[in-house]
């Protein structure tokens, strides 16, 4: 045994500010049990003395809770929604000026997704998406924009042809697409969220989560929205209570926001 786990949760978050207590249990505490034992550690408080102490050792473990499983145009026929009817609704709507989340990014490539969708409807320097994730090392790999051959599969042809170059076995994304997006640090459990958002774009994060933590941030992403505003999840997701969260179900995964929760 490595110990009381209910303790360490309170120490990863006095030092990080992670609340452990948001994901499902068995699942996280399966894969945090796997890297200490991957680190040669005994119990639960000497891996969180080794954090403390190791810089390399505390990236290593948000890394590898944060479970980073990306690609461009992940589930196609759900970027075909985006594409033919949420971008030409929200530009109808709202105009040219969209303010645009891509939440839990990962390594940049569905924000990157979302520039070149819009670039079919606004010149470039128009677009303008934030993009965010609570783990540091993807943010910089994304701010980078190397991807190997697997994660630009489903790019469509037109879009490898002008905003990839290949670089050996790797493809960078050019810097007109780079510039046209912001990343940034956040929590999506502690962090002030973004506010007056046309389109919020959440994929396969939240099932990790407890349904209570699940709730608590839709309501935030009802909220960060504009009234008709769009919310986009991943196709493995649900939102079961979107009424009482004053979400209008437009398909399995878009969501536009009715009114403020009262």
């Amino acid at each position: 045994m490595l110990g009381d786990y209910g303790q360490f949760k309170k120490s990863i978050y006095n030092l990080t500010q992670i609340d452990l207590s948001a994901y499902k249990e068995n699942q996280m505490r399966r894969r945090i049990d796997t890297l200490i034992a991957k680190n040669n550690v005994l119990s639960y408080a000497t891996y969180v003395d080794l954090l403390k102490k190791d810089k390399q050792k505390m990236e290593q473990f948000i890394n590898f809770l944060t479970i980073n499983v990306s690609e461009f145009y992940r589930d196609a026929d759900q970027w075909k929604i985006i594409r033919e009817k949420a971008i030409p609704e929200l530009l109808h709507r709202f105009g040219k000026n969209l303010k645009i989340w891509s939440a839990a990014c990962s390594t940049g490539d569905e924000p990157y997704s979302l520039v070149m969708e819009l670039s079919r409807y606004l010149p470039l320097h128009q677009v303008r998406v934030i993009a965010t994730d609570i783990d540091k090392q993807v943010l910089n790999a994304a701010r980078i924009g190397i991807y190997k051959d697997k994660s630009i599969a489903g790019v469509p042809l037109e879009w490898k042809q002008k905003y990839f170059i290949k670089k050996g076995d790797s493809y960078q994304i050019s810097n007109e697409i780079k510039s046209r997006v912001e990343f940034r640090e956040h929590n999506l459990l502690k962090d002030a969220y973004p506010s007056d958002c046309h389109l919020i774009v959440c994929r396969n994060v939240m099932i990790y989560f407890t349904e209570e933590a699940k709730f608590e941030i839709y309501k935030k992403f009802n909220k960060s929205l504009v009234n008709n505003g769009i919310l986009f999840i991943g196709s493995s997701e649900q939102i079961l209570d979107f009424r009482s969260l004053n979400f209008y179900r437009k398909n399995a995964c878009f969501f536009s926001k009715v009114d403020e929760i009262k």
